[in-house]
This record gives structure tokens, sequence and C-alpha cells, in this order.
């Protein structure tokens, strides 16, 4: 069966057609690195990861880009805020993602560009804008010219009368519909010398120019969160072929981890940091949870769900251990037809776990019956499925990890018993009690978010 995949451009499922037969590239927008990553960021990584290895499997020489943001409003007002260098707040949480990365198993991309890093290729990008009719030059700034692109809107389905960019007004602006590619220096803000004065890039500048240098103008899949879709990755292609490339030929877009129904960001303060969760659950665990779900999909949050899905990967792992033990080293196999056809469905990775635990059952049924080579079999075909998942309790990356759910599931006990005390000194509104149980959990490094599903909590990320 051939690679089919969802193509948000087209809005259809395609087979997987490379540029260049038995090469992929593929270019997947990364963090913008302004403070500790949680587990809706690192969503796209895993999700993505996953097509990796599947590509990889079916050995394509895969070139796989993620870029880094590390310039950006956001970067600069939390750096100015804490009173830091830009440079050093970006840098601090660059760290805190590759960590987060390598823990949940995520195979390092092929580059990993800065956006400060490649400013020569986004200022010679403008130039070939401006020189198309594309862009113009005003008071310091440069903007895009959205009308005079036709086909502006083709990714999004945004209406041209409908665009609003989200972006303050800056000035020379011809049109509020146009975005901003390069934004004059302002004081005390980082810069770099153009034609057109001193500043920086707008964020949607940057990802064009570095698909384009490390991919080349015309490259096989364009990935991101499905918050991306508009304005960054419509304002992308707009850039992209205005000056004459013709970008990606498939878009991938993966949901968003939500909590009460709402995409979980920080601004809604339900944020559940990579060295919180993993407080509660082993990294593989967490991998498995993030990637248990169809990547189009959303996967709503909750501590009752993270259970769940760590169970789930204990028992598929208990298999596979007890096995080795009983009957030897276990090699790693192949992955059967059924497997196989639910990846090729546009990675349908729930059917592939249904798969994965129907031969965790029959491997079982081997094991208890003492058909040990039977089982070892069995073993060996989900070591291969588990392993394009990312999660083979086999590999490097998982053997001998501390298994610390005992302890976890203890602490969650205990501190669920403070939270239903608080519960019932909330419905009984003695405020007094409440504020005092969450003030002295807090003492103790453990934050309580309050939820539409209840009370959650988390463990405070060491500074």
């Amino acid at each position: 069966m051939t690679l089919r995949l969802f193509d948000t451009q087209t809005r259809t499922l395609r087979d997987f057609v490379p540029l260049v037969a038995g090469r992929a590239s593929v270019y997947l927008c990364g963090a913008t690195v302004q403070g500790e990553p949680h587990i809706g960021h690192v969503r796209s990584g895993v999700a993505f990861d996953v097509l990796r290895r599947w590509l990889l499997a079916h050995d394509y020489d895969v070139a796989f880009i993620r870029n880094v943001t590390d310039i950006d409003d956001k970067i600069l007002n939390k750096a100015a805020d804490a009173g830091r260098p830009w440079w050093e707040w970006a840098a601090t949480y660059e760290r805190a993602f590759d960590s987060a990365y390598q823990a949940l198993g995520v195979l390092p991309p092929s580059c990993e560009p800065r956006a400060t890093g490649h400013i020569t290729q986004m200022v010679e990008l403008i130039q070939r804008l401006i020189d198309n009719g594309h862009a113009y030059a005003a008071d310091g700034n440069v903007y895009f010219d959205v009308s005079s692109y036709p086909d502006y809107g083709s990714l999004s389905g945004h209406k041209l009368d409908d665009v609003h960019q989200g972006e303050s007004a800056g000035e020379g602006k011809r049109d509020q519909r146009d975005f901003t590619l390069w934004k004059a220096q302002k004081p005390g803000e980082p810069s770099w010398p153009t034609p057109w004065g001193r500043g920086r890039p707008g964020w949607h500048l940057e990802c064009s120019a570095m698909a384009e240098t490390y991919l080349g103008s015309e490259f096989d899949i364009h990935c991101g969160g499905m918050d991306l879709v508009f304005p960054h990755h419509e304002n992308e292609i707009a850039q992209a072929k205005g000056a004459g490339d013709s970008f990606a030929r498939y878009w991938l877009h993966n949901g968003w981890v939500t909590m009460g129904g709402e995409k979980m960001s920080k601004s809604l303060g339900n944020v559940l940091s990579i060295p919180n969760v993993l407080q509660r659950v082993r990294a593989v665990e967490l991998r498995y949870y993030l990637g248990s779900a169809n990547y189009r999909s959303m996967l709503e949050y909750s501590d009752h769900a993270l259970e769940v899905a760590a169970k789930s990967y204990q028992g598929i792992e208990q298999f596979v251990l007890k096995t080795a033990e009983r009957a030897g080293d276990v090699p790693m196999g192949k992955w059967t037809a059924e497997f196989a056809d639910a990846l090729d469905d546009d990675l349908a990775v729930p059917r592939a776990l249904a798969e994965v635990h129907r031969v965790v059952h029959e491997g079982n049924r081997a094991l208890d019956s003492g058909e040990l080579a039977q089982a070892r079999d069995h073993a060996a075909t989900v070591r291969a499925m588990l392993n394009i998942l990312g999660v083979d309790p086999l590999d490097d990356q998982w053997r001998g990890a501390k298994d610390n759910s005992e302890a976890i599931a203890a602490l969650d006990g205990l501190v669920r018993g403070e939270l239903d005390r608080r519960q019932s000194a909330k419905a009984a509104k003695n405020w007094a009690v409440a504020d005092e149980i969450r003030n002295r959990l807090g003492e103790l490094g453990i934050e309580v978010t309050d939820t539409a599903n209840g009370p959650e909590w988390s463990l405070r990320a060491r500074s």
C-alpha cells in the first residue's frame, strides 16, 4: 500500500510521491524559544518523528529540518521583563526544548537552523519579493502586499476581505491585510543592517528563507501545528511563491493538546511542563501518550488519560521484557501487514496500536502455554512496531530506565486526598481552609491548577 497523507492545501488524502525518488525532504516548524516547553509544544515533534521513522523504514534518505525561532516579540518582552539579555533567554529555552525532545526519544533533525543565523538569506528573499512587485519598503519596515498575490488564502481557505494578520499596525503599511517582512529598529532591540535600514525579521519570513536554504526551492513535506495554518503557513507560501519558488508539495498539520476543551497555552494558565509531567510518568510513557492519537486529532489531556496510557504501555512492555527473560534475547522482527496498512493510511496510529495489542495478546497466550519460541516471534514483531512508534522498550533510549510508577502513584494518591479536602472546603465556602491547602502544597513545590475537569496538580520545575 502506498503511503497516503492528508494534504491541508487540497484537503484530500494524497499518495506520497517524492520529488526525487528514494529521498524525502521535510520541514517542521520548530519552537519559539520563549519559555519552558509543555506537552502541547512537543506534540508535533513526536507526531512527525513517527512520519520520519516510517519514511526511514522504507529506505528513504530523509532530510529533516526543524527550525528554532530565537528572535521574536515574545522572547524580547519576556527577557526584558526578567531583566535578562534576549540572546541568553533564547539560548536557555532552546536547551530546554532540546532536553524535552531528547527525553521523549525524538530523533535529532538533520539540521536545526536558528532564525538569527539566516538574516542574509532573509534579506535576499525580501529583495526578490520587492523586485517581483510583491513587497514594498516604508519607514524602515518592509511589507508583503497581499493583494498582489492572487492565490492568497489557498491553504487556509481565508477570503482576502476577511484577512486579519493579528499584528500591530506598522508605520507606512498601505493595507492592514499586508504582513510584515522586516521590522524597523526600535530603541534597545537587536537589529541587523539591510538596504532598508536596521531592524529585525518578521516571524513568517524566517521559515520561507530557511526551508529554501536547506531543502531547495521545492521540497516534499511541510509540517506544523494546525494553529500555524493561518497566518504563518499561508504567509510562508505567499513569500516563497511570490519570490518564484515552488515550495512545499504536501502540507501536514497536527492537532492541539487541549485541556478542558481549550488549546493548551501559557496564556490560559493550563500549562503542563515536560519536567513536571516527567515527575508523574516515565518519558517513554509520556511519548506513548502523546503519540497514541491520530496526529490530526485533538488530544484532550487529563491525569486519568495519561495514567491509562501509561498502564497500557506498561502492559506491552511487560510482555516484551517477560519474553526476553524467559525465552532469551528478543531480536528486532518485522511489523505486520495490518500495522503497515494503518501507518500508510495517513499515519493511523490508533489502528497501528490496536494491531500491537492484538499481537501482544497472542504472545501472552503463547507465554502462558509455554510456547516460548512462538512468544519470542510475537515479541520480535511487537518490537518492530514499537520501534516505528519510538517506544521499543529494548531500545537503548528506554532500556533500564528507572520505573518510578509506584512512587508516582503514591504521591498522586496523597495529593488527590488533599485536593478532595480542598474541594469540600470550597463547597462549604470555607475559603480559608481551601487557600491553606493550596498554599501548603505550593510550599512543597506542588502547583494546583483549577480546570473545567477539576483540579490538576504538577510539580514545579526547578529553576
